[in-house]
């Protein structure tokens, strides 16, 4: 009974302790425990604690009771009284050693208390119980003989000779070489396969998927209410994920799950967002990585991990993998300007389309993709049956950039001031990621100002600060200088007041923030479509400041160098894009597909290319006549408008309203236009505010700025073509 109860408690004990390993093994598997993640054993530290023994056995005895002793008192204290049983010479290699035995009962004198007993434990000590250093055996034999000439016959010691190798010490002189070599060894090929941990990083395991596996144990805490707008996005990705809840709602009616699902848009725009909101919400094993986690210095390696992923997916079907920055092996076949004989892109992308969709089944696996590069894919991969689905992630509208910061808001201490539909309206063109470095920027601003809460102004020094740059007060301009950018910058202001279809005016300023010395700040309309008079009243207002410079100093700087690159570009658009020239005429040479980058010929002829250089350069210098008619009928207007701004260094638009009057053309925003349509729409059907859609690919503010001409002198000549400022 007892040996059975015995049994019972070992069990019993046993069992216990392996539930605490699980508990401890999932703890420490929890992104949300308090405690950091445990890390694995490594199995090398069990080879260097041997090599510490064996170093450790050669260098230090682990007798204890040898002592060290020397000539005189082995001599004098031991041998001539008598107390010495036996001499050993012990010779190891080139060095020779006198190991000294006492008898046992002259052990229990006191003097020899310390070696009386082993070093470990109260076991009696035999010897040998001191050693003596010699020179050579000749001349330690000569010596003893001349100590013991006057002792007995029967009280002399006859030394003992021994030959002894040191085994461990010879070990450790050939091992230790080999093991330095073989640690530098391994030491380089981590290094060179990415580093330690994680599979696919050792040089053995190299391909080997490096996919991060977010399932039950590993969860992500983000969910489709924590992304703001992107409801038609939202709808489908929703979708798939309640394919995999629940798959008989679908297959009931003879529906298969989508295979694929692309997410297309600009960068900032919440696809890698969207991607972790289906990892919290899928409760299915997510695999999640990147393009480039396939691409390796050694051949045939991305093909070989894309080859694991897919087996790791099936093994744990239903599965989604997650492949970020596709485009970085996803690009079309064939379209490179250098090609080699044996392509590790393609050999890559080649075994993923087998995988997606070839002769093998791959039932279960559904792959998410983002990229903000479509054109550049291969066709093969965004055909149905590989990627069912292309879901556009656009730009947020005004009311989804209004709840994108009511999401960034939130965690912010800030006070009754802050409007939020008004920051809305002020930041057309914003992704999600530049709204969140928004609301940070503000906060620091708030902070570095010692405040307790964060007011409206400072999100609106914010937007100057993540467009603008930041302030330079302290830049060193002299009084011409300043003069001329005072009325280079009212000239941006007054013609852009004074014609019909430039984006209102939100402020002026001379004060240099980034690399620009000045700045005229628009809110570009959110307009769905252009015409014509529009972008003609833009370039006017874009070659003010150049216009104004000639009027009133009778020269011109190279200030107006943003001002030219914009609206170089836009006229060559205009004619040879959009079809808005006469003698062109209704010719689009835009390339949707991207592939004209790898070509070294124009889609047009030389004669077409040089009526095109014609008709820009018309464009604009009409453009440029009708600016100084403009100027010079408000000349007057425009100085007093120059001056102000040399006094306040910032002007709004009710210092211009003082001095030009109101507005002939209505001062109308559409941002308000949209927000009453949709208030009506929603008051009219009862139904939440349908969301506006806005143009493919909205402005940001404008900043038409003077360039620092210092600076502009050190550049190259390619470096001039690049501005500081962010434009249309």
């Amino acid at each position: 009974m007892g040996r059975r109860e015995g049994y019972r408690d070992k069990g019993r004990v046993l069992k216990e302790m392996a539930e605490k390993n699980n508990q401890s093994k999932k703890s420490s598997n929890n992104p949300q425990g308090s405690g950091s993640p445990k890390k694995s054993f490594n199995f090398y530290w069990i080879y260097a604690i041997i090599g510490v023994m064996l170093i450790g056995l050669n260098l230090f005895s682990l007798g204890g009771g040898e002592k060290k002793v020397t000539w005189s008192k082995f001599a004098d204290e031991m041998l001539k009284t008598g107390e010495v049983a036996r001499v050993v010479v012990v010779t190891t290699g080139n060095e020779s050693m006198a190991e000294i035995y006492i008898k046992p009962e002259a052990l229990q004198q006191d003097k020899y208390k310390d070696v009386r007993q082993e070093g470990f434990g109260s076991v009696s000590n035999r010897g040998p119980h001191y050693y003596l250093k010699i020179g050579t055996i000749d001349q330690f034999n000569s010596d003893l003989n001349r100590v013991q000439e006057a002792l007995s016959e029967e009280s002399r010691i006859y030394p003992e000779y021994e030959s002894r190798s040191n085994w461990a010490g010879e070990l450790i002189g050939w091992l230790l070489p080999i093991a330095i070599l073989i640690g530098f060894w391994i030491f380089i090929m981590r290094r060179m396969s990415g580093g330690s941990g994680g599979a696919g990083t050792q040089i053995f395991n190299i391909g080997k998927s490096r996919a991060t596996l977010f399932d039950k144990e590993k969860n992500v805490n983000i969910s489709f209410n924590d992304v703001a707008g992107l409801e038609e996005a939202k709808v489908e990705i929703e979708e798939i994920v309640e394919f995999l809840k629940n798959p008989k709602r679908y297959t009931e009616l003879g529906a298969k799950i989508p295979k694929g699902a692309l997410l297309v848009g600009p960068p900032g725009t919440g696809k890698t967002l969207l991607a972790k909101a289906v990892a919290g919400e899928a409760q299915v094993p997510f695999f999640s990585l990147s393009g480039s986690d396939f691409v390796e210095m050694f051949v045939g390696v991305g093909a070989s991990r894309v080859r694991d992923l897919f087996k790791q997916a099936k093994e744990k079907a239903p599965a989604i993998v997650f492949i970020d920055e596709i485009d970085a092996i996803g690009r079309a076949r064939g379209k490179g300007i250098a090609q080699g004989g044996n392509d590790e892109r393609e050999n890559t992308l080649n075994q993923l389309l087998t995988e997606m969709d070839g002769f093998g089944t791959n039932s279960g696996v559904i792959l998410l993709a983002a990229t903000n590069r479509a054109e550049v894919l291969d066709r093969a991969l965004l055909r149905p049956g590989r990627f069912d689905r292309q879901i556009h992630v656009d730009l947020p509208d005004l009311n989804e950039r209004i709840e994108i910061f009511k999401v960034h808001v939130r965690p912010l201490k800030i006070d009754s001031s802050v409007d939020i539909e008004f920051l809305g309206k002020q930041t057309p063109g914003f992704s999600g990621a530049d709204i969140a470095n928004i609301c940070n920027e503000a906060a620091l601003i708030a902070a570095r100002k010692k405040k307790k809460k964060i007011a409206q102004q400072d999100f609106l020094d914010a937007v100057d600060r993540v467009i603008g740059g930041l302030e330079k007060k302290n830049k060193i301009i002299t009084a011409d200088e300043k003069k001329v950018i005072a009325y280079h910058e009212a000239g941006h202001a007054a013609v852009s007041w004074l014609v019909q279809y430039a984006s209102p005016l939100v402020k002026v300023t001379i004060v240099p923030r980034g690399r620009s010395l000045g700045a005229a700040w628009y809110l570009p309309e959110e307009r769905q479509i252009t015409t014509k008079e529009q972008l003609l009243d833009e370039m006017c207002a874009a070659l003010g400041g150049r216009a104004a410079e000639e009027i009133v100093f009778g020269k011109v700087s190279t200030g107006a160098l943003s001002d030219l690159e914009k609206i170089t570009k836009q006229a060559y658009a205009m004619v040879s894009m959009y079809g808005l020239n006469e003698k062109i005429g209704n010719i689009s040479f835009y390339d949707s597909g991207g592939q004209s980058e790898y070509s070294f010929q124009k889609p047009y002829s030389e004669k077409t290319g040089q009526l095109i250089d014609e008709e820009v350069s018309k464009m604009i210098e009409e453009a440029y006549v009708r600016t100084k008619e403009i100027l010079v009928k408000h000349k007057d207007q425009l100085s007093q408008l120059a001056e102000k701004l040399l006094e306040k260094e910032v002007i709004f638009k009710d210092d211009l309203e003082k001095i030009f009057g109101k507005r002939a053309f209505g001062d109308t925003s559409r941002s308000d236009e949209l927000l009453a349509a949709n208030a009506t729409a929603a008051k009219k059907n009862g139904s939440p505010k349908k969301k506006s859609k806005e143009e493919d690919t909205p402005s940001k503010i404008e900043v038409d700025s003077t360039k620092d001409i210092a600076e502009e002198k050190e550049e190259d000549d390619s470096e001039k073509l690049s501005t500081s400022e962010k434009e249309s």
